[in-house]
């Protein structure tokens, strides 16, 4: 038996052998009742639809990140496009972009003291973070990263700012 569990909390989709072992049936269980029983093949255009019909709840989230002053113009956006094609990849949809250009540091960072700050604004689910940060660690050219989750009055602030800075 294989479970498979959507975002919904009511959704769970077992697959069973029959009697006879030679079809498999898929039966979606709904709050422990049996709602749908039909073929394999069917499977992937009734999740494709399902998916379609609910609308998955995807989280906004804003990501800054410091790129190495030692790089050249090229080089800093050939990073900032791989980690943008990696949140679009990974089903995340990038809602603003904002390159802030080469600053001084606060403090020194691995013996530097610029870097160029870009901030990233999309929407994701929960378990993508993870592995954007993964990312973030993996690539030698990113000295610094932070990652946070905006509530509902972040989202209508950055909403507001963008606005303002199109006016």
């Amino acid at each position: 038996m294989i479970f498979l569990f959507l975002r919904s909390n009511y959704l769970l989709i077992a697959k069973y052998k029959s009697v006879d072992y030679k079809k498999n049936i898929l039966k979606i269980i709904c709050n422990s009742q049996i709602l749908i029983t039909f073929a394999a093949q069917n499977f992937n255009n009734y999740i494709n639809n399902q998916i379609l019909e609910q609308k998955i709840m995807l989280n906004h989230y804003e990501t800054v990140f410091i790129v190495t002053p030692v790089l050249s113009e090229s080089q800093v956006k050939e990073t900032v496009k791989k980690f943008r094609n990696f949140v679009t990849e990974n089903g995340g949809e990038v809602v603003y972009e904002d390159d802030w250009g080469l600053k001084k540091l606060a403090y020194p960072i691995q013996k530097k003291s610029t870097g160029f700050y870009h901030l990233i604004e999309f929407k994701a689910e929960g378990e993508f973070i993870k592995k954007l940060e993964i990312q973030y660690r993996r690539d030698e050219r990113i000295i610094r990263f932070l990652t946070f989750k905006m509530d509902k009055h972040a989202v209508e602030y950055a909403e507001k700012r963008r606005s303002n800075k199109t006016n």
